[in-house]
């Protein structure tokens, strides 16, 4: 992977730096409070690490139309308590309030400014070219006043504006911590992992799945690929079992227009790289709000499946035992109910217990390894939901390849 300049590479010390974070965060509907402050503190190493800077932060809160878009004086709050130190909210994005406030700061202040995609361009600019962006008005004045650009905002790092990837140009620009640890941790995933290498991929997004699977087995980096949860649904269905009209229309309705490519993708994925693949082997149904094991000789049924079984577990276990490297993105089951949380439950425990190297996808299976407080038992836990999916499948990153451009036009001394 080409490199970024991280923090390692950095002097920052009395400069102004722009921070652009994603503490976007899910809020209560009514008393719009915080339901999950993680983000926030997944950024916590980086902001101490510049803390003798003066920290301009910048991030967003949902989008313009949405109930839960808000200014960020209450994220300010909540950073400021969880940080042990005062972070300023400025009710401006790039305007004369918050240039001034830039200008006047002192060393070892921090300020966050307003909601950036209160700022049109921030929406408007998502197709825009590098160029394009350094040419937008909230790049060019907030640079104007800054030395330096941190971004620590990982989950975002799929998506193209210009508070995301539109500083390569104008200033030098430095993957956080954060950043830093997930560029490094998925690189890894994607590109040297140790060997045995299974990746577990579950979940829903049916689509986002395959890809990361024929990605890894495309370029011969995965060993084994474990699809479970609605993904060992849909290849259990590709493969020829009919799974049900209930079951089969969930993918279909889920997927949309893009269901026949995917199912076609699921195809080729098993055509190819059958003797790689470890499909479902029993699975749980729900009947009458009860769990029920079926054999998928009792195929296809009339009810919703929303695990998998034992013995698809032992198969699981067997991987996960011998493997170097394990990568898991998706549950394996529809683990909000009770008593259809066994399967997504027992991988987690298993990984745990495993001494591979451990990664975590983001969205759910991040979410169950905080929620189950074993994120110390893991070697990395995604922040990112759509960006890891994006960059472990191979896709574009927007953010990642902003870096790696003012890498080139400032120097950089350290490959991650």
């Amino acid at each position: 992977m080409k490199s970024v300049l991280t923090l390692d590479n950095a002097r920052l010390s009395g400069r102004t730096v722009l921070v652009r974070v994603d503490i976007n965060s899910p809020l209560h509907p009514e008393t719009k409070t915080f339901l999950d402050d993680s983000r926030l503190r997944a950024i916590l190493p980086t902001l101490r690490h510049l803390a003798a800077s003066k920290i301009v932060l910048l991030a967003h809160q949902s989008r313009p139309g949405k109930s839960d878009f808000t200014d960020m004086s209450a994220h300010a709050d909540l950073l400021s308590r969880l940080l042990g130190r005062n972070i300023t909210f400025v009710p401006d994005v790039c305007g004369e309030i918050a240039i001034e406030a830039i200008k006047n700061m002192k060393q070892g202040e921090m300020i966050l400014l307003d909601n950036v995609r209160g700022w049109s361009e921030e929406n408007d600019l998502k197709n825009a070219s590098i160029d394009e962006l350094n040419e937008s008005i909230i790049v060019q004045k907030l640079s104007s006043v800054a030395d330096a650009y941190v971004n620590d905002a990982f989950a975002a790092a799929h998506r193209n504006s210009p508070t995301l990837s539109g500083f390569a140009k104008s200033l030098p620009c430095y993957a956080g911590v954060l950043m830093a640890s997930e560029i490094d941790a998925l690189t890894t995933a994607i590109d040297n992992p140790p060997k045995p290498y299974v990746a577990i991929l579950g979940g829903a997004k049916c689509d986002d799945s395959l890809r990361i699977a024929l990605n890894l087995l495309n370029r011969d980096v995965a060993d084994t690929v474990v699809p479970v949860g609605v993904v060992g649904n849909l290849m259990l269905w590709a493969a020829g079992h009919l799974i049900g009209d209930g079951n089969e229309n969930f993918i279909r309705t889920s997927l949309g227009d893009s269901f026949e490519s995917t199912f076609d993708d699921a195809k080729k994925c098993l055509n190819t790289f059958g003797d790689r693949l470890i499909l479902p082997q029993d699975l749980a149904i729900e009947v009458e709000e009860r769990r029920v094991a079926i054999s998928l000789d009792e195929l296809p049924t009339d009810y919703p499946i929303y695990d998998i079984g034992i013995s698809s577990l032992q198969s699981v276990y067997k991987e996960i035992r011998n493997a170097g490297c394990i990568l898991w993105n998706g549950p394996a089951s529809f683990f909000e109910k009770e008593q259809f949380a066994f399967g997504t439950i027992e991988i987690l425990n298993m990984i745990c217990e495993s001494d591979a190297f451990s990664i975590i996808g983001g969205g759910h299976t991040s979410a169950l390894v905080s929620q189950r407080k074993v994120t110390h038992r893991v070697n990395h836990n995604s922040t990112g939901g759509g960006a890891c999916l994006t960059m472990l499948a191979g896709d574009t990153m927007p953010v990642i390849d902003s870096l790696r451009i003012s890498a080139e036009i400032y120097g950089a001394t350290e490959e991650i």
